[in-house]
């Protein structure tokens, strides 16, 4: 790990998202964070508590003068996205992330960063350790699961938090004020399925496409980038067309909230159909470039032969299944008509997996519209039943209604205007914030989220701005000397 992170102001933010970055974090294996967190606060004589899904909740009193203003919640989530390059070797379970200056940005080798949320917990510990910053008494909130199901925020008791104004820490661009978001839920379809053996006059071969950008499935859905399974499934669609395919696996992408950037898969093909196979290939792999020149530009794509396979999926379950993964939404569903140049509803093929018999996809709908995030779950689900696919839905969670009226979001917006001489941007965004379902507990809570610039979120390419992150915390210490009395 670079020694130069250490050397970086605000110093203290820096040394305690190093400190957190040394530590295990993925979703819904957070015990060694929360015993982390929970141990920071106790070191502090700070007082400390767990609640029953393993939140962490630190209270701080007010510093001297700041007594009468009013209480705050300063919130982020502990766990963080594990992604890595395959060609990265890295446990997440063992490893603490390793960190690099790139100029004006830190990066992680090979791996996602954790600067989504390790950025927002470290400031927060920098706060919490402060003997020299004047702030109101807050309730430092740690909540876990953000990214897989934000179990977090909704086990969250009401009576838990006694703040009134809650600064949630967890959005990526330096300019904006977020004050609602899209909710989401997950969609899954399984199939059991037969099959044959191979043709001797069969050749088997081996296909990868990898290299895609990548990024978050709600902030980054919007710059059209490419889906690794749709590509893939686009390819063995036309080849299916053009040859007598046996599919014998397919094995794309990982998390929900990850556009993929990687799938393979192994396929068989009759010996006497090996230039149509590499006249389809060469023609997929031109047009896809040529298409995202711009949004993939290291796009790679892979075809060799390999030793034969035994097995492969039932021909006719396999074409329709193809077909089916077509008529299945990805992307942008539909864009708002109220709020200019936001997404209002869409959907991620997450994952795709096809081997031994099963057949599984994993989706995650996004919107900020409930009846159209229904809508959708009804398309896919319709997409599916053409192969007799059990298709369930789970984790659903609501979206954030901006407030018409916020006092918090009226003072950091002038208070913006006055330290930057320019207009911060007011908005609602395509990500799901744990501010929604925490409202739904305190619904008299006025909230606001804002955050450093952070890019690649959820990718191995996810990197955070140095410069970005001075000023993010230069806006939050002056908003934490204005708030105003209770």
């Amino acid at each position: 790990m670079s020694k130069d992170i250490l050397n970086l102001e605000p110093k203290s933010l820096w040394r305690n998202f190093t400190k957190l970055n040394e530590v295990p974090r993925p979703s819904k294996k957070e015990e060694r964070v929360i015993l982390f967190a929970k141990s920071f606060g106790e070191s502090l004589n700070l007082e400390t508590s767990v609640d029953e899904v393993g939140n962490i909740l630190i209270k701080k009193p007010a510093s001297a003068g700041m007594e009468d203003r009013t209480k705050l919640v300063l919130q982020s989530h502990l766990d963080m996205v594990h992604q890595k390059n395959n060609d990265t070797v890295f446990d997440f379970d063992k490893e603490g992330i390793k960190m690099f200056v790139d100029g004006d940005w830190v990066k992680a080798n090979g791996t996602t960063l954790g600067a989504d949320n390790g950025i927002g917990v470290a400031t927060i510990m920098a706060l919490l350790e402060s003997t020299d910053i004047a702030h109101p008494a807050f309730e430092a909130l740690f909540t876990i699961d953000e990214e897989t199901g934000m179990t977090g925020a909704f086990g969250l008791e009401p009576g838990f938090l006694e703040g009134k104004i809650l600064l949630n820490l967890d959005t990526e661009d330096d300019d904006e004020l977020t004050i609602g978001c899209a909710g989401g839920i997950n969609v899954n379809a399984v199939k059991k399925y037969n099959e044959i053996s191979t043709g001797a006059d069969h050749k088997t071969f081996y296909i990868k496409i990898n290299g895609l950008s990548g990024g978050h499935s709600g902030m980054d859905i919007i710059k059209g980038l490419g889906n690794a399974n749709k590509l893939m499934n686009r390819l063995l669609f036309q080849l299916d067309q053009n040859l007598n395919l046996g599919i014998h696996s397919i094995n794309g992408g990982g998390l929900r909230n990850a556009i993929p950037r990687e799938s393979e898969a192994t396929i068989t093909v009759e010996a006497d159909k090996l230039e149509v196979l590499k006249e389809v290939a060469n023609r997929f792999e031109k047009n896809v470039r040529a298409e995202h020149e711009v949004t993939d530009p290291e796009f790679k794509f892979e075809l060799k032969e390999i030793e034969a396979v035994n097995k492969i999926a039932d021909r006719e379950f396999s074409s329709k299944l193809l077909r089916a993964i077509y008529a299945v939404p990805n992307g942008i569903y539909r864009m708002s008509s109220t709020v200019q140049g936001m997404v209002q509803t869409s959907n991620n093929i997450a994952q795709v997996k096809l081997k031994s018999g099963k057949f599984e996809c994993l989706c995650l709908c996004r919107s900020s519209v409930d009846s159209e995030k229904e809508d959708e779950v009804r398309a896919i689900r319709s997409a599916f039943s053409t192969i007799g696919a059990t298709v369930s839905a789970d984790g659903d969670y609501p979206g954030w209604a901006p407030r018409a009226q916020s006092d918090i979001v009226d003072l950091m917006s002038s208070l913006y205007t006055e330290l930057f001489e320019e207009k911060v941007n007011v908005m609602a965004c395509h990500a799901g914030l744990e501010c929604g379902i925490i409202g739904s507990n305190y619904p008299d809570m006025d909230m606001v989220s804002f955050g450093p610039n952070i890019r690649g979120a959820h990718s191995p390419d996810e990197k955070v701005q140095i410069s970005s992150v001075q000023k993010y915390w230069k806006f939050l210490i002056e908003t934490l000397k204005r708030i105003p009395k209770a």
